[in-house]
């Protein structure tokens, strides 16, 4: 009896070892099967102080380790502008750095992943060889933003990462402001319009979701940023992170709507502007960040500093940064992009908990939010990226939707010196012709500010990529001159007998206060370029910018100007479309001023007076559907009349005389369709 006594003890406690054991290792944030809102209370009921405040930690990866993501629990690495593995590091080069430092997470004592984010606001800029695609300041088509915002998910994902600082929703209102091509336009209708991106870029949320949850549909996709909550576009003489003078109805009419838009649509996550509104810091804004934002509009994502945002709620920034930590957790913000100093940040936020000055309802709300963010993408279920997707970065694919979005954006300002006499479409074959100009050959300017370094580049090698000079020499006949000088003076173009000169001028590359400008002119060279080209042969001016910017001194002495914007890496975008292959499509976003004096100036403005008005664009047809409406009239029983008019609309065009003859060709079509 004595011997089976003590057997049924081994196994009654045999038993209850593995019971425990079981109970130990079950966790419900752990079970996917469970409801995203029990992981997170779940998983926040596990959780320390210690570890709750690392969760609001976001820091940049050239101070992150393995062993502080371990030991801090920390909840963000972040990439900041030109910050990557190694120069021109491939796509694998990006998984295994980001992979080494989710290990570090994992093995945290609650194994909770982190989340990488990165600024990628015209595709996956700052990432050798991704397809760079036009800034926001080009777009009017929310169907085609979305394919973008697709695309770019698909090559940020490339690289292993999970999260985007994009899309920038901001109004521009002045278009002195630096960041205004990360604008879509001085018109917050369509500015909201253009929040499609944000589906593109996370996927589209079922009918029956809830409005404010983040979603994010699939490991193809990413969780967006909607930025800079709020009116970072409309700060006094567009002064960057300066002040926003509006009354509450103008913030919530101009600014606002287009939040409200993200928000229906499933945005992750929202930064916070460096701006003030009225003179008090939108990173201290208590009212609008946890009242109107998480109260009034029901957006249930994390909120995320920009970039040492809470520092520089005092002047100068970091000068009391204990005020600046509370202050920044206490108007909302529950992510804070450090990015540098991370124990001291960690050291006055638990101190201040610990001394009851910031409630644990708040910390709690902060992390509730990250959590939930990151369980509705799935990083608990897939913490590691592989590498399935790497030749998706710079695709064929990718690289012709950025060239269809190059094309369809150009705006064509004028076209011919008088109405019956249209310079483009330009004819592919012609003896010679010249290309002029700082940005003809220059891949860094064509792309601007955020490409590979924050601030930009200069020149055709730091990434991979098409010029306006590369794309003219692939679209015109092999026959075809093309002759390349970036400043010719006036007795070179003279001497030459070009048939006609393609100008690339503008900006050169900026972002944030860098591209702050009040006289927006042109770079040096470029006006005495366009004077000794354009007085002695028919040119087109091509503007590569990002905002309009000084031309009405300029205007009577070129034949065609085109707003180019910032077109990215594809080039052949712009050529697509001076030599007709498509027609121009693109308008105005915002208004082109005359002179700076007169800004800001936005339609509908009492002194509304532009040398350019808003939604202004001009339109040509393409080559082929010139020749189709030429011939369709007089085919039908005329097969010899389709055969003469198509043989002489292409050798017409092909021999340089096609903007001359159109006329004689329609004259001839007439005169043969009335014969016999």
């Amino acid at each position: 009896m004595k011997t089976v006594r003590i057997l049924m003890r081994a196994v009654l406690l045999g038993m209850v070892s593995l019971l425990s054991f079981a109970n130990a290792e079950y966790a419900k944030y752990k079970d996917p099967k469970q409801r995203v809102a029990v992981r997170v209370k779940d998983l926040l009921g596990r959780m320390s102080l210690e570890e709750k405040i690392g969760q609001m930690v976001q820091i940049d990866r050239t101070i992150a380790t393995v062993q502080f993501l371990k030991d801090y629990s920390i909840g963000s690495v972040l990439s900041g502008g030109g910050s990557t593995p190694l120069p021109q590091a491939r796509a694998a080069d990006w998984v295994n750095m980001i992979n080494d430092f989710q290990r570090g997470s994992l093995a945290s004592r609650l194994g909770i992943p982190m989340i990488y984010g990165i600024d990628a606001v015209h595709g996956h800029n700052n990432v050798y060889n991704a397809t760079i695609f036009p800034h926001n300041f080009k777009y009017r088509d929310p169907e085609l933003v979305k394919r973008i915002g697709a695309a770019t998910a698909l090559e940020v994902r490339a690289t292993g990462i999970p999260y985007v600082f994009a899309p920038c929703i901001a109004v521009c209102r002045d278009p002195r402001w630096g960041r205004c091509y990360e604008s879509y336009s001085e018109d917050h209708k369509i500015v909201q319009e253009m929040t499609d991106v944000i589906l593109g870029l996370q996927g589209d949320p079922p009918s029956n979701f809830r409005k404010g949850v983040p979603f994010v549909g699939g490991k193809d996709k990413v969780a967006a940023c909607a930025k800079h909550f709020v009116g970072d576009g409309g700060t006094t003489n567009g002064i960057n992170e300066n002040n926003t003078v509006i009354d509450m109805h103008g913030l919530l009419s101009i600014h606002m709507p287009a939040y409200s838009d993200s928000i229906i649509k499933g945005v992750s996550t929202i930064m916070v502007s460096y701006s003030s509104w009225n003179g008090e810091k939108m990173h201290a804004n208590r009212e609008l960040v946890t009242g109107f934002l998480k109260g009034t509009l029901k957006f249930k994502g994390f909120v995320i500093s920009d970039w040492q945002g809470i520092d520089r709620i005092t002047s100068p920034p970091h000068s009391n940064y204990t005020y600046s930590v509370q202050s920044g957790i206490q108007a909302g913000i529950d992510m804070v992009m450090i990015p540098f100093n991370l124990t001291e940040f960690i050291d006055d936020l638990t101190d201040l908990v610990k001394n009851n000055v910031i409630t644990m309802d708040r910390i709690d709300d902060a992390v509730g939010r990250i959590l939930l963010v990151k369980f509705s993408m799935g990083l608990f279920e897939n913490p590691l990226a592989d590498l399935s997707l790497v030749n998706e970065l710079g695709s064929q694919a990718h690289r012709d939707l950025a060239r269809e979005a190059v094309r369809k954006s150009l705006v064509l300002l004028k076209n011919g010196k008088n109405e019956s006499h249209p310079l483009i479409p330009l004819p592919k074959k012609a003896p010679k012709i010249l290309v002029a100009g700082s940005h003809a050959d220059n891949l860094g300017y064509q792309c601007g500010g955020w490409t590979i370094n924050w601030q930009g580049f200069s020149g055709n090698n730091y990434t991979r990529g098409t010029t306006i000079l590369g794309a003219i020499r692939s679209a015109v006949d092999s026959s075809t001159e093309v002759v390349y000088r970036d400043n010719p003076d006036s007795d070179f173009v003279k001497s030459n007998n070009f048939d006609y000169a393609i100008v690339a001028v503008g900006e050169a590359p900026y972002a944030e206060t860098a591209g702050d400008s009040m006289t927006l002119t042109m770079l040096d060279p470029d006006p005495s370029v366009i004077t000794n080209v354009c007085e002695a042969v028919k040119c087109v001016v091509i503007i590569i910018s990002g905002r309009p910017i000084v031309i009405e001194p300029y205007i009577s002495s070129v034949d065609a100007l085109v707003a180019a914007w910032l077109p990215g890496t594809e080039g052949q975008g712009v050529t697509d479309v001076l030599f007709g292959d498509y027609g121009f499509s693109g308008k105005l976003p915002r208004s082109w001023f005359k002179t700076v004096d007169q800004l800001p100036m936005n339609v509908g403005d009492p002194h509304y007076d532009p040398l350019f008005p808003f939604d202004f664009g001009l339109k040509t047809e393409s080559v082929p559907s010139i020749v189709a409406r030429s011939t369709s009239a007089g085919v039908d029983g005329k097969p010899f009349v389709f055969l003469v008019m198509i043989s002489l609309i292409f050798a017409l065009y092909f021999t340089g005389q096609a903007h001359i003859h159109t006329k004689m060709a329609l004259i001839l079509l007439v005169s043969l369709s009335f014969s016999g």
